[in-house]
């Protein structure tokens, strides 16, 4: 019987927060997002910066290399927050069936303060940056990828 390719990927992710410019009482914040572009899997969803992790390349290398491609900045990569995982099976883009398990390694991060994200990435996945308050995403406004909050609810 046919059995569908099986497919693995490590990937390192970053939850990049600031305080809003009208800082609130109740601690309001902005995470750092990037929509995922019509190249990408799931198009239109938005999701943490970070990427693939390179074969030999150290996850942290990775994170702050892939922050840099797609947001245009330099980051600090501190503690591991979370390890996330999604298992899929369907066509992929290439139209082969497989089993598709990616690994997510989510890690605490910070940028410069007043930092201002762009897209740098020409023809990439990625087709916007954004920093986005935490209750928009906590509140459903905004189509996000489920590691976006799994990083949140590990940050608390």
């Amino acid at each position: 019987g046919h059995r569908p390719a099986r497919m693995q990927r490590l990937a390192a992710y970053a939850l990049i927060t600031r305080p809003t410019a009208e800082h609130t009482a109740q601690g309001e914040e902005q995470v750092l997002l990037t929509r995922i572009s019509a190249r990408g899997f799931h198009s239109g969803s938005w999701t943490l910066p970070g990427g693939g992790v390179d074969f030999g390349e150290h996850p942290r290398a990775a994170l702050v290399r892939e922050v840099r491609e797609e947001c245009g900045l330099d980051c600090e990569v501190g503690t591991i927050l979370e390890v996330d995982d999604v298992a899929v099976t369907g066509t992929a883009p290439n139209g082969r069936h497989e089993e598709f398990h990616g690994v997510h390694l989510v890690f605490a991060a910070t940028v410069p303060a007043g930092a201002e994200p762009q897209v740098t990435e020409v023809d990439g996945t990625t087709d916007a940056v954004a920093w986005v308050p935490v209750a928009r995403v906590l509140g459903g406004e905004l189509p996000v990828l489920p590691v976006v909050r799994a990083a949140l609810a590990a940050r608390r």
